[in-house]
């Protein structure tokens, strides 16, 4: 009896993986650099960003990993979907650039920490909204002729890309305000609830309307979602998001349970993304080209494999580490960058 393994579906789930990853792990630290402008006491400033000093910049390597996976071990895809994505991927590391410089320069300015405060806002809320048009992007599907995408440059600017990039800035300043509110305490942690409180309305209806649009926007997801047996089974996403949505909004309003909102945010991105590869499954560029025909050769996908064999679980362990180093709270006494 012979066995072998499907390398390409091990791709996709590390790809898929690595993804969420980093949505959850950069999504907080972005997050905190959209509520910037709303943390008015220098010192909250300084908190929130001693909260992320630690670990921002390493949360940055499973984008790295979801790119290069992409191109590595599903080229096809990459070649389709890069020309019609060049340009919001293009300002989204243009703003993780401007981020990490502002936030290197605030700990060293005086007189022009104000520059390098909104420089920090802007490069983050940026990053924030193309991601999510890129998302958007993907799931509408692309444009073709003879194999060859023909939507030209600016097929992302349509008003479902552009809303799911507001969708996804509002997700992240509530996980931003669920990491301060877990690693802060006083005055910055009560504000930081007060404004959980109201993003996280918003958040509600966004998810609402990027999924209702997602499914009737295209024939075939709604048919996968609404069809039957699909629907018994399927029904089951909503129904556990419903319930943690009431629990997050109990938390936020009692003031309880200080890691709730954190952690019911990620799982509300969590069952947000399980609901994206429901729709999507199994195509690597929607309705266009499974991740099957887009994967490169087995021999590659291989020899791919080996190197993140290795370096995956040193990640996994350091990222870990990292995180159990600087648990607790941010020390209040201490001043940015010490």
């Amino acid at each position: 009896m012979s066995f072998s393994l499907d390398y390409a579906a091990i791709w996709a789930l590390i790809i898929v993986t690595g993804v969420m990853i980093y949505v959850v792990l950069d999504g907080f630290d972005l997050g905190i650099g959209i509520l910037f402008p709303a943390l008015h006491k220098a010192q909250w400033r300084d908190h929130a960003m001693n909260s992320i000093a630690p670990v921002w910049d390493g949360n940055e390597t499973w984008l790295v990993l979801g790119g290069g996976g992409l191109l590595a071990a599903f080229p096809k895809a990459y070649a389709l979907l890069l020309p019609a994505l060049y340009m919001p991927i293009f300002f989204m590391l243009t703003a993780l650039i401007l981020r990490g410089v502002a936030f290197e320069f605030r700990f060293k300015a005086e007189r022009s920490q104000f520059i390098w405060d909104w420089a920090f806002t802007a490069g983050s809320a940026a990053a924030a909204f193309f991601q999510g048009v890129i998302l958007g992007t993907v799931v509408q599907g692309m444009e073709l002729q003879a194999g060859q995408y023909v939507g030209g440059g600016f097929a992302w600017f349509n008003p479902f890309s552009l809303f799911c990039g507001l969708a996804v800035m509002v997700g992240y300043a509530l996980l931003g305000c669920g990491w301060l509110i877990l690693k802060t305490s006083g005055e910055l942690q009560q504000q930081c609830w007060r404004y959980g409180r109201r993003i996280f309305p918003a958040l509600i209806i966004a998810i609402t309307i990027v999924s209702i649009w997602t499914a009737f926007g295209e024939p075939a997801i709604r048919e996968r979602w609404f069809s039957l047996p699909n629907f018994y089974w399927l029904s089951q996403i909503p129904l556990v998001t419903f319930i943690l949505t009431l629990m997050i909004g109990y938390s936020l309003k009692r003031e309880k349970r200080e890691a709730l909102p954190f952690i019911g945010t990620i799982g509300l991105f969590l069952l947000s993304y399980l609901g994206l590869l429901v729709s999507v499954f199994p195509y690597a560029v929607p309705r266009v080209m499974s991740f099957h025909e887009a994967a490169a050769a087995p021999a590659s996908l291989q020899f791919s494999l080996v190197g993140v064999v290795i370096l995956l679980p040193i990640i996994l362990i350091y990222t870990a580490i990292n995180y159990r180093v600087f648990k607790g709270k941010v020390d209040q006494q201490a001043g940015y960058g010490h």
